[in-house]
């Protein structure tokens, strides 16, 4: 699994036009076929702990308490996908606007001037409500992006991944958070005073 997940990931980076299981087996020349990439991507749903799995050997050795762990929000825009759960309109702070596309939290832990992604989570619009405003019905997550944040940054804490500092964007920034970092991870935090350009 770890070998076709490696093929699949470098495909994917160094595509320049649409890609299928299909193109990624005519690239191998039949050594594998388009059956075994569509069986590999229909597996269950890869979380947080597949990917921990995968860089941890890696992040023990560049683990410090001169490391940062990083906490970023972001969006992978998906204008011509059906809209669903994943795929929905979220706000966009670096375009001041609403985007359809994927958005997710994501952990980064960087060290000796590497960086390495150690955890994510996709934010989830399973609720629908109508808008009080403008009466159309929209969607939105029952988990807010700073409890993800919160529980990412616990995690991180319970896998032993030492840092001095938590960065974050401004909004991030609540007074809860601050303090949840300071009480429960132990850890001092650093706000940008500026969000970060996309």
């Amino acid at each position: 699994m770890k070998q076709m997940l490696d093929l699949y990931s470098d495909y994917l980076l160094a595509s320049f036009s649409q890609t299928s299981a299909t193109g990624l087996s005519n690239l191998m020349n039949g050594e594998i076929s388009h059956d075994q990439v569509t069986r590999f991507l229909s597996q269950e749903q890869k979380t947080s702990k597949d990917l921990w799995l995968i860089a941890k050997p890696f992040q023990r050795k560049i683990n410090s308490s001169e490391g940062v762990l990083i906490i970023d929000d972001s969006i992978e825009e998906k204008p011509y996908t059906d809209e669903n759960d994943i795929v929905c309109w979220h706000y966009d702070h670096s375009k001041d606007r609403q985007v359809k596309g994927i958005n997710f939290i994501s952990t980064l832990y960087q060290n000796k001037q590497i960086s390495l992604p150690i955890g994510f989570e996709l934010v989830a619009k399973t609720e629908e409500y109508v808008d009080k405003k403008t009466q159309k019905m929209k969607r939105r997550s029952p988990v807010t992006k700073n409890e993800m944040a919160r529980r990412m940054i616990l995690q991180a804490v319970k896998n032993q991944v030492l840092f001095r500092y938590v960065l974050f964007d401004a909004w991030f920034s609540s007074v809860e958070n601050i303090e949840f970092i300071k009480q429960i991870a132990k850890k001092r935090s650093f706000v940008q005073s500026k969000p970060i350009a996309k």
